[in-house]
């Protein structure tokens, strides 16, 4: 239960409840220190917040589907694969929250204003970056040098693997680390014979299933999964990683924390007398009212883009730009994942093959791109996912037939297809970039953020690369009638891996953070979330983020303790 008490005086805030500000706050709580969550939505409490997890598709009206009046509530999140009428209570009200995108550089702003955030409705997909990520920016100039290497961050991803659950298996790749994994979801059938088809036509190519925070076992008192595939509505066994399944009940159980729901943070309070950051202004959602909270330490986990809105809004005499905007950096560098385009297949021979209960994961195959050879065509690279996937009896809907040889064939027929397309990495540059606009204001007089991305042409020709060599790898493993597909309206924003627009770097001239995740201008303010991001590298990040989160609290507390901040 949300403790309400409005005492104002914490030893720690963090903004926001989401993958990072879970951990934020479990690692503060656990090193002692009382702390304050403040969110902007409502709670969820696991699992009696997750009301459709436990309904079938056929208890909703349209089977799960929206009708069109109801949709035009969700123009934006309705986009979002994980958005149908059983998840939409984690989705935001596109007319309520609005944002301002150039008519010709649309942004697909995905968002979830609850406790947990978008870890109720993320893939669960977890990556390590390697140093082939790390050096990126200063081997090719583009971005500015990561001031962390694989070795400052390979034990805290083992650390937060060992608490999440990682399930994967071992592949020994450079460009890819191992985890500290658990047993992996098996590969089906077809999954099978295209990694080993891949393995024997290309020797820098490895095919293998999807290294997920999903648990294969029981561990830490969650889980297992029950391969039900209804993890977007919230899961009830905690089979898979969430802030509300893990994070928060283990910094609940430390007496030391505090949620305080409907709390929109509006800025960072900085004093300049004390030439350091104080509290955190928020406004109450419900309410109206303006409130400020106190702390010595303060993280903002409001998701990329939310949390450098707040410091673009904490502007004072000293920061005009707002805090951290003493450079051009500050709300610039804005990276996605440029995706979908790729290929999928026929896959003939599997007919009596048949999967049961339905695994929650796919597969993926490690960048090869730009790792051993230089391309000549782009930089940087790109893994994929995908996964394979037998016709069900709903094909029958636009087949003839009827009785029992009718119900019969469509059970036996030969109607395996595999699929697979692209992630590739998008270079930072700085005219992708967000502001705030002080002359449109929202119901809870805030200013409307301004998004303005695009993938330039280095994303562009991966993502036909990315089609040419998925066909090429089904054709490899024997696939028919292969269809490749460029998706020419997948703008930013859509693979909701939104990084950057407060990165790290080594020189407060440049960038906004440090080495530490510490604003360079008010070391007792911490972002670690995707703002952080110095480049976004091809994996998925939010592993990541839970490993520089940890990695930042640990720091963060001991300067703490030596009255540094």
């Amino acid at each position: 239960m949300a403790n309400l008490s409005e005492n104002n005086m914490y030893d720690a805030i963090v903004v926001g409840s989401g993958i990072s500000g879970g951990w934020a706050a479990k690692e503060l709580c656990e090193k002692g220190l009382k702390t304050l969550i403040l969110e902007r939505g409502r709670d969820v409490p696991h699992p009696a917040g997750y009301t459709t997890t436990n309904m079938a598709p056929w208890e909703f009206d349209l089977r799960g589907s929206l009708a069109a009046d109801e949709m035009k509530d969700y123009y934006i999140q309705g986009k979002c694969y994980a958005f149908n009428a059983s998840t939409k209570h984690f989705f935001v009200n596109d007319r309520e929250h609005p944002y301002e995108t150039p008519e010709d550089k649309p942004f697909n702003w995905i968002r979830g204003y609850h406790v947990g955030g978008r870890s109720l409705t993320w893939h669960r997909q977890c990556y390590r970056l390697s140093d082939l990520d790390f050096n990126a920016n200063i081997k090719d100039g583009h971005g500015v040098d990561w001031p962390i290497r694989y070795k400052d961050i390979e034990p805290w991803y083992d650390y937060v693997e060992e608490f999440a659950g990682i399930t994967g298996m071992e592949e020994h790749l450079p460009q890819l680390p191992d985890s500290k994994f658990l047993p992996a979801m098996p590969l089906n059938c077809v999954e099978q014979h295209v990694r080993r088809a891949i393995k024997k036509n290309w020797d820098n190519r490895t095919l293998t299933k999807g290294r997920a925070a999903h648990l294969t076992v029981a561990h830490k008192g969650r889980g297992p999964c029950q391969y039900r595939n209804l993890c977007h509505s919230g899961c009830p066994f905690a089979g898979y990683f969430s802030s509300n399944s893990a994070t928060l009940p283990a910094a609940y159980a430390t007496g030391n924390l505090t949620l305080r729901p409907w709390s929109i943070a509006h800025s960072v309070i900085y004093d300049e007398s004390l030439n350091k950051a104080t509290g955190v202004r928020i406004v109450d959602a419900q309410t109206k009212d303006i409130l400020e909270f106190k702390a010595k330490l303060i993280f903002l986990c409001a998701s990329t883009l939310g949390s450098t809105s707040i410091l673009l809004n904490s502007r004072s005499q000293r920061f005009p730009q707002g805090l951290g905007g003493n450079n051009d950096a500050l709300g610039h560098y804005l990276m996605d994942h440029a995706f979908e385009s790729g290929a999928n297949g026929d896959m003939e021979g599997f007919g009596d093959k048949i999967d049961h209960g339905f695994i929650p994961n796919g597969i993926y195959i490690p960048r090869f791109r730009n790792v051993d050879e230089v391309h000549p065509d782009f930089l940087r690279g790109y893994g994929m996912q995908g996964n394979s996937w037998k016709n069900g009896w709903s094909r029958g809907l636009w087949s003839k037939g009827f009785g029992k040889e009718f119900k019969k064939a469509l059970t036996d027929a030969d109607g395996w297809h595999f699929g697979m397309g692209g992630w590739g990495e998008h270079l930072p540059r700085h005219e992708n970039h967000i502001k705030l606009n002080y002359d449109r204001l929202d119901q809870w007089g805030m200013p409307i953020l301004t998004i303005s991305c695009t993938h330039g042409d280095n994303e562009q020709t991966m993502r036909k690369d990315m089609m040419v060599t998925a066909a090429e790898m089904l054709e490899a493993a024997g696939a028919k009638n292969i269809r490749t597909y460029m998706n020419p309206d997948a703008v930013p924003g859509h693979c909701i891996h939104e990084m950057g627009t407060a990165r790290m770097g080594r020189d407060p001239k440049t960038s906004v953070l440090n080495r530490w995740n510490q604003v360079w201008d008010a070391p007792n303010v911490l972002v670690t979330d995707g703002a952080s991001m110095a480049s976004s590298a091809c994996q998925n990040p939010s592993l990541t983020y839970m490993a520089l989160t940890a990695r930042a609290v640990d720091h963060a507390v001991a300067e703490l303790k030596k009255r540094n901040l």
